[in-house]
């Protein structure tokens, strides 16, 4: 293991001499996390806690260098296309409106869209100002990754393929985004409380499984049309509630966006919202025209999915499949620690084509044990004596777990399944008072978790940590990117989400069950909409888009 560590380090150290700092802090936090989750008492043995300190003090100082240049190993946190718009001038070129209007007439999209001056300032900042142009190009290339799953998801729930833009404002397409202030998650922002059929408990958050959450978004917003009748309105009523939305047209008599946009009825944010989409949705149906030519879609996320009826943890599936910890943890962002439910079926995803291994490896271990014990390939010189060393147990342990005799020789051995004591965890989101003299890397090491991990769910990037201060040590909760749903409009839409995206089942009935009281700041937090209005015609004096 500490010739693993070391290399760990020295690869990292590598890329922090070139420059390359977040793939210089994957490989310094490997070679921390492969002591904090090796199952070894590292206090009990003085070579391994010698080493412990090392790495560690190497790492920090290390850190504490790039701190000075800059960001230290993390780069800087860049905001959704949907957030760097929010300070959006409306400066309107009439021959930037007329050249959209032109290409319209020949886009190909399933929503009816329109160029009006309100889009035409949007499309601006993303196709001529570096800043716009940027962060827009990045969201288009991280679409790659779950596009094909989304219109997949969009065809099978019937609605509009072009939807699929409404995560550029959400999430830029990241499926792990968490906004701090109101603890909305996931590509599509759900709230963490409601009925939206996405499960929620100590083991998994399915608001950060793509497709389980791409599902419920097309579902509520299915749901909200079949309310609303008009997809800018849906839009609106994402953002801000579909029954704020409802009330905004009794109020005025207007069932359309524009008029309520231009009479001041709706809140800021939700005025830029659907703007904004609509102008994504017009470069991406014609890229060359505004300068989205270079275009490089990252590769789509290709996996095997299994599914199991036990708990299972994410490490010996890196054992059985031969893939890193961060890629089994990146192919299942919605585990909250490193174990599957046990008392729940979960779909397991496994790197593209090793579904077969994994069933054929996993079998070895017996089905109690698969949440703790871990799978060992056997190497030229290893032994009995050397394998259970490195994973700290005796060597009658290990020969029993693997029906052999303490002496024999490991020639011909393919693999060895290593029996390990289930690490103990807390079964509910716990929270862990630093004390003085703590860090990050002590704390992981205390609650069996990860450093990434402790880091991803504390927003914290280093190792040191203040005493006294308080840390989740099961869920996450804080995401590094920074989103724009932390100013949302008051009132928005996600506890109507979270009322109504799970299930096509009597969708109405169940939203006007949930009474409405007075949003109170700028949170994210969304009130339920009032009862649906029973006739939507009688509240429409006009119907149709400003052009």
């Amino acid at each position: 293991m500490i010739q693993q560590v070391e290399q760990a380090y020295a690869f990292g150290e590598a890329d922090y001499r070139k420059g390359n700092l977040p793939e210089a802090k994957v490989e310094f936090d490997r070679a921390v996390d492969l002591m904090l989750t090796s199952g070894i008492d590292i206090k009990g043995n003085s070579r391994l806690q010698e080493e412990f300190d090392r790495i560690v003090d190497q790492v920090n100082a290390l850190e504490m260098e790039a701190l000075k240049l800059g960001n230290g190993f993390v780069p800087k946190v860049e905001p959704s296309p949907a957030e760097v718009a929010s300070d959006v001038t409306f400066v309107v070129d009439p021959n930037l409106v007329a050249k959209a209007r032109t290409n319209l007439a020949t886009t190909k999209s399933d929503l009816p869209l329109v160029v009006n001056d309100y889009v035409a300032s949007y499309i601006n900042f993303f196709a001529n100002t570096q800043k716009g142009h940027n962060t827009l190009l990045h969201s288009f290339q991280r679409a790659g990754r779950y596009k094909a799953m989304i219109q997949r998801v969009m065809a099978e729930e019937g609605v509009p393929q072009d939807l699929i833009y409404l995560a550029v404002a959400e999430s830029g397409f990241q499926p792990r985004a968490v906004n701090g202030k109101s603890g909305a998650g996931g590509m599509w922002q759900f709230m963490p409380r409601g009925d939206y059929g996405l499960a929620r408990n100590a083991y998994v958050d399915e608001r950060f499984d793509p497709e389980k959450s791409t599902r419920a978004y097309a579902r509520y917003m299915k749901f909200i049309h079949d309310q609303l009748g008009d997809w800018y309105l849906s839009m609106a009523g994402y953002d801000w509630g579909a029954g704020n939305i409802q009330h905004a047209v009794q109020k005025t008599g207007y069932a359309d966006f524009w008029e309520l946009y231009k009479r001041n009825n709706l809140p800021g944010e939700t005025k830029n919202y659907v703007p904004e989409i609509l102008a994504a949705i017009i470069i991406a149906n014609n890229p060359t025209q505004y300068g989205f030519d270079d275009v490089t879609l990252d590769p789509p996320v290709l996996t095997d999915t299994v599914t199991i009826n036990y708990s299972v943890n994410l490490r010996l599936v890196s054992d059985i499949v031969g893939a890193p910890v961060d890629e089994m943890t990146a192919l299942n962002p919605s585990v909250l620690r490193m174990d599957t439910p046990p008392d729940a079926s979960f779909d397991l995803h496994l790197p593209a084509g090793t579904a077969t291994l994994f069933a054929q490896r996993i079998a070895a271990i017996p089905e109690s044990k698969r949440n703790a014990w871990r799978y060992h390939m056997v190497a030229a010189a290893d032994t009995l004596a050397s394998v259970a060393r490195e994973h700290n147990i005796s060597v009658a342990e290990l020969a029993s777990a693997n029906q052999l005799r303490s002496s024999d020789s490991l020639q011909g051995v393919e693999s060895l399944v290593v029996p390990q004591a289930p690490v103990a965890v807390p079964t509910h989101v716990a929270l862990y008072t630093v004390r003085r003299g703590e860090t990050l890397v002590t704390v992981a090491d205390r609650f069996g978790v990860s450093l990434s991990q402790l880091r991803r769910w504390n927003g914290i990037t280093g190792i040191k940590v203040a005493p006294g201060r308080r840390l989740r040590v099961a869920e996450p909760v804080v995401a590094s990117h920074a989103l724009r749903g932390h100013g949302r409009a008051a009132g928005s839409g996600t506890a109507e989400r979270a009322h109504a995206a799970g299930s096509a089942r009597a969708p109405a009935q169940r939203a006007a069950s949930h009474g409405t009281k007075p949003a109170t700041g700028a949170s994210r937090t969304r009130k339920a909409p009032p009862k649906p209005a029973t006739n939507r015609k009688s509240a429409t004096k006009k119907q149709k888009h400003a052009r």
